[in-house]
Protein backbone atom coordinates (compact mmCIF):
# COMPACT_ATOMS: atom_id res chain seq x y z
CA UNK A 1 0.00 0.00 0.00
CA UNK A 2 0.79 3.21 -1.13
CA UNK A 3 -0.71 6.17 0.97
CA UNK A 4 0.18 10.20 0.24
CA UNK A 5 -1.00 13.24 2.55
CA UNK A 6 -2.25 10.61 5.03
CA UNK A 7 -2.02 11.22 8.87
CA UNK A 8 -1.79 8.31 11.35
CA UNK A 9 -2.62 10.12 14.01
CA UNK A 10 -6.02 8.87 15.93
CA UNK A 11 -8.30 10.98 15.40
CA UNK A 12 -10.08 12.77 18.28
CA UNK A 13 -13.13 10.86 20.49
CA UNK A 14 -15.94 12.50 19.82
CA UNK A 15 -17.30 14.00 22.08
CA UNK A 16 -14.06 14.74 23.71
CA UNK A 17 -14.22 13.50 27.14
CA UNK A 18 -15.74 15.55 29.80
CA UNK A 19 -13.71 17.40 32.18
CA UNK A 20 -14.45 17.19 35.87
CA UNK A 21 -12.74 19.56 38.55
CA UNK A 22 -13.79 19.77 42.25
CA UNK A 23 -13.49 22.70 44.68
CA UNK A 24 -14.66 25.80 46.24
CA UNK A 25 -12.14 28.54 46.05
CA UNK A 26 -12.14 31.53 44.43
CA UNK A 27 -9.28 29.97 41.87
CA UNK A 28 -11.39 26.28 41.74
CA UNK A 29 -14.04 28.66 40.67
CA UNK A 30 -12.36 31.18 38.27
CA UNK A 31 -10.47 27.95 36.68
CA UNK A 32 -13.70 25.55 36.06
CA UNK A 33 -15.24 28.91 34.62
CA UNK A 34 -12.35 28.57 31.48
CA UNK A 35 -11.55 25.08 31.28
CA UNK A 36 -14.22 22.75 33.27
CA UNK A 37 -16.88 20.69 31.87
CA UNK A 38 -18.14 19.88 35.24
CA UNK A 39 -17.46 21.97 38.31
CA UNK A 40 -18.41 19.90 41.79
CA UNK A 41 -18.62 21.89 45.10
CA UNK A 42 -18.58 20.87 48.91
CA UNK A 43 -22.40 20.05 49.89
CA UNK A 44 -24.40 23.42 51.17
CA UNK A 45 -27.38 25.46 51.45
CA UNK A 46 -29.18 25.79 48.68
CA UNK A 47 -28.50 29.66 49.45
CA UNK A 48 -24.61 29.34 49.00
CA UNK A 49 -24.91 27.18 45.94
CA UNK A 50 -26.53 29.78 44.11
CA UNK A 51 -23.92 32.08 45.22
CA UNK A 52 -21.10 29.69 43.52
CA UNK A 53 -23.60 28.70 40.54
CA UNK A 54 -24.12 32.28 40.22
CA UNK A 55 -20.19 33.62 39.99
CA UNK A 56 -18.96 30.49 38.08
CA UNK A 57 -21.61 30.67 34.99
CA UNK A 58 -21.32 34.48 35.03
CA UNK A 59 -17.04 33.83 34.68
CA UNK A 60 -17.86 31.05 32.41
CA UNK A 61 -20.12 33.27 30.21
CA UNK A 62 -17.21 35.72 30.01
CA UNK A 63 -15.30 33.55 28.67
CA UNK A 64 -17.68 31.51 25.92
CA UNK A 65 -17.97 28.28 28.18
CA UNK A 66 -20.60 26.37 29.82
CA UNK A 67 -20.36 24.96 32.99
CA UNK A 68 -22.56 22.00 34.86
CA UNK A 69 -22.57 21.90 38.69
CA UNK A 70 -21.92 18.86 40.87
CA UNK A 71 -22.97 19.37 45.05
CA UNK A 72 -22.07 16.59 47.32
CA UNK A 73 -24.47 15.29 49.51
CA UNK A 74 -25.30 12.56 51.98
CA UNK A 75 -28.34 10.67 51.81
CA UNK A 76 -30.77 9.53 55.36
CA UNK A 77 -33.85 8.55 54.32
CA UNK A 78 -36.23 7.57 56.99
CA UNK A 79 -40.07 7.27 57.16
CA UNK A 80 -39.69 9.91 59.59
CA UNK A 81 -37.16 12.64 60.27
CA UNK A 82 -36.67 11.85 64.42
CA UNK A 83 -35.42 8.66 62.42
CA UNK A 84 -33.39 10.18 60.11
CA UNK A 85 -32.08 12.49 62.29
CA UNK A 86 -31.28 9.58 64.92
CA UNK A 87 -29.60 8.00 62.04
CA UNK A 88 -27.25 10.99 61.49
CA UNK A 89 -26.66 11.85 65.38
CA UNK A 90 -25.66 7.64 65.50
CA UNK A 91 -23.34 8.47 62.51
CA UNK A 92 -21.63 11.28 64.01
CA UNK A 93 -21.87 9.77 67.93
CA UNK A 94 -19.89 6.66 66.00
CA UNK A 95 -16.80 8.93 64.37
CA UNK A 96 -13.53 8.70 65.54
CA UNK A 97 -13.35 12.67 67.30
CA UNK A 98 -9.72 11.98 66.79
CA UNK A 99 -9.44 11.24 62.67
CA UNK A 100 -12.32 13.78 62.38
CA UNK A 101 -10.10 16.75 64.19
CA UNK A 102 -7.10 15.93 62.35
CA UNK A 103 -9.10 15.97 59.33
CA UNK A 104 -10.23 19.24 60.36
CA UNK A 105 -6.76 20.75 61.13
CA UNK A 106 -5.20 19.34 58.09
CA UNK A 107 -8.06 21.29 55.36
CA UNK A 108 -8.37 24.32 57.54
CA UNK A 109 -4.68 24.93 57.82
CA UNK A 110 -4.36 23.95 54.07
CA UNK A 111 -7.49 26.48 53.18
CA UNK A 112 -5.10 29.38 54.77
CA UNK A 113 -2.88 29.04 51.34
CA UNK A 114 -5.76 29.78 49.39
CA UNK A 115 -6.07 33.37 48.17
CA UNK A 116 -8.96 33.78 50.73
CA UNK A 117 -6.86 32.55 53.00
CA UNK A 118 -10.06 30.20 54.35
CA UNK A 119 -10.59 27.75 51.66
CA UNK A 120 -13.78 25.09 51.34
CA UNK A 121 -14.01 24.18 54.63
CA UNK A 122 -13.55 27.52 57.51
CA UNK A 123 -17.05 27.62 57.88
CA UNK A 124 -17.72 23.55 58.45
CA UNK A 125 -18.26 22.26 61.93
CA UNK A 126 -16.74 19.22 63.02
CA UNK A 127 -20.35 17.15 62.90
CA UNK A 128 -20.02 18.75 58.96
CA UNK A 129 -16.70 16.93 58.27
CA UNK A 130 -17.35 13.52 59.50
CA UNK A 131 -18.72 13.68 56.48
CA UNK A 132 -15.47 14.81 54.41
CA UNK A 133 -17.17 16.79 51.90
CA UNK A 134 -19.77 18.47 53.75
CA UNK A 135 -22.12 16.37 52.63
CA UNK A 136 -24.59 16.30 55.78
CA UNK A 137 -24.75 20.75 54.83
CA UNK A 138 -27.03 19.72 51.66
CA UNK A 139 -29.29 18.09 54.12
CA UNK A 140 -30.94 15.57 52.94
CA UNK A 141 -32.23 14.25 55.88
CA UNK A 142 -35.42 13.59 56.54
CA UNK A 143 -38.66 11.86 54.95
CA UNK A 144 -38.97 11.10 51.18
CA UNK A 145 -41.37 14.17 50.57
CA UNK A 146 -38.59 16.38 53.15
CA UNK A 147 -35.40 15.33 50.78
CA UNK A 148 -37.57 15.39 47.38
CA UNK A 149 -38.52 19.20 47.75
CA UNK A 150 -34.83 19.70 48.77
CA UNK A 151 -33.19 17.79 45.98
CA UNK A 152 -35.69 20.22 44.05
CA UNK A 153 -34.00 23.48 46.19
CA UNK A 154 -30.39 22.48 45.51
CA UNK A 155 -32.00 22.01 41.02
CA UNK A 156 -33.20 25.24 41.33
CA UNK A 157 -29.92 27.01 42.75
CA UNK A 158 -28.39 25.79 39.71
CA UNK A 159 -27.33 22.20 40.97
CA UNK A 160 -27.13 19.84 37.79
CA UNK A 161 -26.48 16.67 39.18
CA UNK A 162 -26.11 15.69 43.24
CA UNK A 163 -23.13 13.26 43.78
CA UNK A 164 -24.77 10.95 46.69
CA UNK A 165 -23.44 9.31 49.31
CA UNK A 166 -25.20 6.37 52.02
CA UNK A 167 -24.72 4.63 54.96
CA UNK A 168 -26.07 1.26 54.30
CA UNK A 169 -25.64 1.75 50.06
CA UNK A 170 -27.63 -1.33 48.80
CA UNK A 171 -30.70 -0.84 50.89
CA UNK A 172 -30.58 2.74 50.82
CA UNK A 173 -30.21 3.43 47.32
CA UNK A 174 -33.55 0.88 46.35
CA UNK A 175 -34.98 2.75 48.79
CA UNK A 176 -34.28 6.26 47.54
CA UNK A 177 -35.04 5.22 43.93
CA UNK A 178 -38.21 4.24 45.04
CA UNK A 179 -39.82 6.41 47.40
CA UNK A 180 -37.39 9.97 46.64
CA UNK A 181 -36.19 9.88 43.08
CA UNK A 182 -39.84 9.06 42.25
CA UNK A 183 -41.36 12.04 44.13
CA UNK A 184 -38.63 13.92 42.70
CA UNK A 185 -40.36 13.10 39.49
CA UNK A 186 -43.73 13.97 40.29
CA UNK A 187 -43.02 16.75 41.14
CA UNK A 188 -41.16 18.29 38.19
CA UNK A 189 -43.72 16.96 36.15
CA UNK A 190 -46.24 18.81 38.66
CA UNK A 191 -44.46 21.75 38.06
CA UNK A 192 -44.26 21.67 34.08
CA UNK A 193 -48.14 21.62 34.37
CA UNK A 194 -48.75 24.40 36.65
CA UNK A 195 -46.18 26.13 33.81
CA UNK A 196 -48.16 25.35 30.98
CA UNK A 197 -51.28 26.05 32.65
CA UNK A 198 -49.77 29.61 33.42
CA UNK A 199 -49.43 30.38 29.87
Amino acid sequence: YRFTNYSMKPKPIEPLPEIFQGGSSRAARDMASRVSDWYFTNGNTPEEIRKQVDDIRTKAKANGHKVRIGVNAFAIARESEQEARAVLDEIIAKANPEAVQGFADQVKNAGKASPEGEGNWAKSSLEDLVQYNDGFCSNLIGTPEQIAERILKLKDAGADLILLGFLHFQEEVEFFGKRVITLVRELEAARDRELVAAE
